[in-house]
């Protein structure tokens, strides 16, 4: 019984990393449950019986992306002193972040941006605005758009933009990233 039990999770296994690497090469999209199949050397029945659907597939698979690339932590950031300084590390860790995740991240929100399975993704980047944004003095309209700004910096697009586009350097990205927002806070 327990060796089945281990046979029947090392399968499981098998069909998450076979997933998991097709979202990463081929997108979401395009990846089907036979693809999964053949890349994880099981039939498609036994996907099917360990994913009785695609939206099952999809939490199994980004769950334990997310569980392997854990995104930065933005509670972490209240303990630095300063709004700039936040920022810089910030930026630092997000930018790391987005360069290691590029290849799954460039995938996925081409395919699939405004699926449920992304908005955890999105609710985080957000969050992580809002946690910034409380470090600067501004209130009222100017807060919005100064949450506005550090979401604009903080985004996958913008590190996408600037360092693939413009070939700038993480560093150099933060640090143009840094001035905008600074530059709308008016620090």
């Amino acid at each position: 019984m327990k060796e089945r039990a281990e046979r029947q999770d090392k399968t499981r296994q098998k069909i998450v990393d076979a997933a998991i690497a097709l979202h990463q090469t081929k997108g979401p999209l395009a990846t089907s449950m036979a693809d999964i199949a053949e890349k994880a050397g099981v039939g498609r029945v036994t996907v099917y019986r360990h994913f009785p659907d695609e939206a099952t597939m999809v939490r199994a698979c980004s769950g334990q992306y997310f569980e392997r690339n854990p995104l930065p932590d933005p509670e972490s950031w209240r303990a630095i002193a300063g709004p700039a300084e936040r920022l810089r590390h910030a930026l630092a860790e997000a930018y790391a972040y987005h360069r290691s995740t590029e290849t799954m991240m460039t995938r996925v929100l081409a395919d699939a941006r405004d699926h449920p399975m992304v908005a955890p993704y999105h609710a985080h980047w957000r969050r992580a605005a809002e946690v910034l944004a409380e470090g600067f003095p501004d209130k009222g309209r100017r807060r919005i758009q100064l949450t506005a700004a550090l979401a604009l910096a903080l985004s996958f697009d913008s590190w996408r933009t600037l360092v693939r586009d413009y070939a700038l350097t993480d560093e150099e990205a933060s640090s143009v990233a840094s001035r905008l927002v600074c530059d709308c806070a008016e620090l």
